[in-house]
């Protein structure tokens, strides 16, 4: 059964180091997506997710401006990302490794979600609800996302390691009704 992503109670952000030191997080605020859950068999789950690249925020108009750039994410050629889960294993009662197709600016590479079953909950219209967590990381240059300026003191002005923090919503469908 198809189920579709609240996008009002979900949240999708990321987190890179800056200068070694600090870590600057920001935020996509438009996506849109859905899972397919198999509750008797979780494995035979899927979920898919595009993100608006242009959505992204940081609470720093320049920064938010370049990372949409050439230099970084090249909105204006590559304007989603999108992710395709491939496989689902149930590794424990709560928590699921989901493992899937990630594509930034034209590159796909397979990264795995560690992913907590929150919940599941009926909402005053009487519709099922399920809450998730589920985090990642991955090397921003494998997306071709190389952008970067060597420090004096050593490193770099941005970490290569990019940390994904989800936080979704999940809503069951209208059941339909059928004319008789």
């Amino acid at each position: 059964m198809a189920w579709d992503i609240d996008t009002t109670h979900s949240s999708i952000e990321f987190t890179a180091k800056h200068m070694m030191v600090t870590n600057v997080k920001g935020r996509f605020t438009s996506f849109s997506g859905d899972a397919h859950l198999d509750e008797a068999n979780p494995a035979d789950s899927r979920v898919d997710v595009t993100i608006d690249l242009a959505s992204l925020t940081t609470g720093a108009e320049g920064r938010d401006n370049h990372l949409r750039s050439a230099d970084f994410f090249d909105v204006e050629q590559h304007p989603t990302a999108t992710f395709h889960s491939t496989k689902v294993e149930p590794v424990g009662a709560e928590h699921l490794r989901v493992t899937g197709d990630l594509t930034i600016r034209g590159i796909t590479k397979p990264v795995t979600l560690d992913v907590t079953v929150e919940g599941k909950v009926k909402d005053m219209q009487g519709k099922d609800r399920y809450g998730f967590t589920a985090t990642t990381s991955f090397s921003r240059k494998e997306f071709g996302l190389e952008w970067n300026v060597a420090l004096e003191s050593g490193g770099w002005l941005v970490s290569d390691k990019i940390t994904i923090a989800i936080d979704a919503q999940v809503i069951a469908p209208a059941e339909v009704a059928v004319a008789d």
